[in-house]
């Protein structure tokens, strides 16, 4: 089993940053995948990032890309997602997710066995 907590989310203003952490506990993230998603009232849940944490790839959203950076803290088995230039529509509810690391699922729900509980991130305008 693997418990999975998530920390860091809040309420920034437009343009300002946040870091997300999710931390595991009952084994390692050694051959996982840990991605993040969200989710906002009334849509579907949506892929943000992911990291292979054994070979270090990463993996991003196209509203991701280029603003969100993934990555990963060995000693402390933990992954983070440093977000920066915020925007209102990142406003959700962010989740960390964990499952075995196969090719073509990152970005996908199913792919994942362990979600922690999410973080609230308010990006106001």
């Amino acid at each position: 089993q693997v418990q999975l907590v998530e920390s860091g989310g809040g309420l920034v203003q437009a343009g300002a940053s946040l870091r997300l952490s999710c931390a595991a506990s009952g084994r390692t993230f050694s051959s996982y995948a840990v991605g993040w998603f969200r989710r906002i009232p009334g849509k579907e849940r949506e892929f943000v990032a992911a990291i292979n944490w054994s070979l270090g790839n990463t993996y991003y959203s196209v509203s991701a890309k280029g603003r969100f950076t993934i990555s990963r803290d060995n000693a402390k088995n933990t992954v983070h997602l440093q977000m920066n230039s915020l925007k209102p529509e990142d406003t959700a509810v962010y989740s960390c997710a964990a499952g075995p690391a196969k090719a073509g699922w990152y970005s996908l729900p199913d792919g994942y066995d362990y979600w922690g509980q999410g973080t609230q991130v308010t990006v106001s305008s």
